[in-house]
């Protein structure tokens, strides 16, 4: 223990007793020689020594703690996407006033954790340098299902819990993982009623020599484009199903081998360059690929339509079961505007010369060339200082090089033929408001709404089906709801959305964490 503790420890100790002794020896004394001491001074003079003898020993006993159990090292910046960008979103806050700075978060490790707690947040960890967090959703409510007419029909889904380790191997080196289970994960038994995946969603180690210049190794990444697709977990989005741009134009979630730099170019300006195995014009099953690595030879589904924009269309993760040679670069800019304070935004562009599977062919036997894609994206979320508002936008466009190539426009279905371009736009508002101090916490709700349009069967079509765009690649989507947060970690979600022009309206609920 160290000396001035005790000293400070047994100092009122010794005084205390002095007073004791004092006023014991003057109450034996004669009145004529010395006055008494008053009995309630002594008293009040003990009661403030023993409260503060109290608080030191309490302070010794902190300080032992502290002694035995040293914390672990929390690694510098540990996020989904670089840590020399500071992103700044207005996610869920007490206050109401400014946009709230939120480190990059999306996953391993999305937010920095206190340096005594790198389990979860709320532990030590039993090694220097190692953290764990997790997000996760679990939704309900009912849905028109359109392939039952519309019919309203009502579920349940576990949809993810995922795990975030995290490991400080030095410094400026650190490694970072994300541990996915989707929809309960998986079962092969009959009495399992799973259907559901166990996945890597990101495993990659950062070399963080210089703000400016830092390497991320070969492994599986996001690919930075867009907001949600970095920042996904539920309580950074309001809504109980992520943004429609994230679900289509964007696939969800995008991530793919991957290797690429980044750091900050000036202050509140930031990049990071990617290099990724590209997208592929391949939507079938896993098993469908032949050993050869090719398309099978009958007929198969298109990754890239004008129904599902390029949801079907990731390259896969594993395996060296790729079914093309072409990789894809994707640059992306994030900045936060010192003169526009609470706005933030990112712009990305990603490029791949060939999404053309090996062997692709169409429903007649047609061998197909390639085909290139381009997408840009670009987004912003700005929070008003001192207001409730809130508001974000985002624009996703896509070309496709050669049309004619595309395995969608030569399938013998022309109800999901694709033109040269796609694109889709949104705009959500929302409001935060405080609902005060519940079970020792501030919770805020916060009521929104987004409105999204896409785009998915613009002109130029070319191939062997009937090239005529339909309504079906034209969504539109309204969606309202509220989110209540009891603390920034949970979010409790309800919301409607409206599908113009098909039967696929739904009623939402959902339960989210991220800590």
């Amino acid at each position: 223990m160290p000396k001035t503790l005790w000293v400070r420890l047994c100092t009122p100790t010794i005084l205390a007793a002095s007073l004791l002794g004092a006023g014991a020896v003057r109450a034996a004394e004669p009145p004529a020689q010395s006055p008494p001491v008053a009995q309630d001074e002594i008293l009040r003079e003990l009661r403030a020594m023993a409260a503060r003898i109290t608080v030191l020993e309490n302070e010794l006993r902190a300080e032992k703690a502290a002694h035995a159990v040293a914390p672990a090292k929390a690694p510098a910046a540990v996020t989904s996407t670089p840590a020399s960008a500071p992103f700044t979103v207005q996610a869920p806050a007490a206050s109401p006033t400014a946009a709230q700075p939120i480190p990059p978060q999306g996953t391993p490790a999305q937010t920095k954790q206190a340096e005594d707690k790198g389990l979860f947040g709320l532990a030590p960890s039993p090694i220097e340098g190692l953290t764990f967090g997790a997000y996760g959703e679990l939704k309900y409510g009912g849905k028109q299902n359109p392939s039952a007419g519309g019919q309203w029909q009502t579920g349940f889904d576990a949809a993810r819990v995922v795990l975030l380790p995290s490991y400080q191997i030095t410094d400026d080196i650190v490694f970072n993982a994300e541990i996915e289970f989707e929809h309960a994960g998986s079962g092969f038994d009959n009495d399992d009623k799973l259907h559901g995946t166990a996945e890597i969603e990101q495993a990659y180690i950062d070399f963080k020599p210089s703000p400016y210049l830092n390497i991320r190794s070969p492994g599986v990444d996001l690919v930075p484009v867009g907001y949600i697709n970095l920042h996904h977990e539920p309580t950074l989005f309001y809504s109980v199903d992520r943004p429609e741009l994230a679900n289509g134009l964007i696939p969800s979630t995008w991530a793919a081998p991957a290797t690429g730099v980044y750091g900050k170019i000036v202050d509140n300006l930031n990049y990071q360059v990617q290099l990724s195995k590209g997208l592929e014009d391949f939507g079938d099953s896993f098993d469908s690929r032949t050993d050869a690595n090719t398309v099978p030879t009958g007929s198969y589904m298109a990754g890239i339509d004008g129904k599902n924009a390029l949801g079907f269309s990731k390259a896969p993760l594993g395996d060296f079961r790729q079914l093309n040679n072409a990789w894809a670069t994707t640059v992306q800019l994030t900045y936060t505007p010192p003169f526009i304070p609470g706005l933030a935004g990112s712009t990305a562009v990603y490029y791949t010369p060939n999404t053309t599977p090996r062997g692709a062919h169409s429903d007649a036997g047609t061998p197909l060339g390639h085909s290139s894609l381009t997408l840009v994206d670009t987004e912003f979320r700005y929070r008003p200082p001192d207001t409730h508002w809130e508001f974000r936008g985002e624009f996703v466009g896509l070309s496709i090089g050669d049309p004619a190539n595309m395995r969608a426009n030569n399938d013998s279905d022309s109800s999901n033929n694709v033109g040269r371009t796609m694109y889709g736009l949104s705009g959500e508002v929302a409001y935060h408001y405080s609902l005060g101090t519940v079970m020792k916490s501030d919770w805020e709700a916060v009521p929104f709404y987004r409105y999204t349009y896409e785009r998915l069967q613009a002109g130029g079509f070319a191939g062997s089906d009937a090239n005529a765009p339909t309504s079906a690649g034209r969504p539109q989507f309204h969606t309202v709801g509220v989110a209540v947060f009891p603390t920034p970690k949970v979010v409790l979600k309800l919301d409607y959305q409206k599908v113009l022009g098909v039967h696929q309206d739904s009623v939402l609920g959902a339960v989210g964490f991220f800590f």
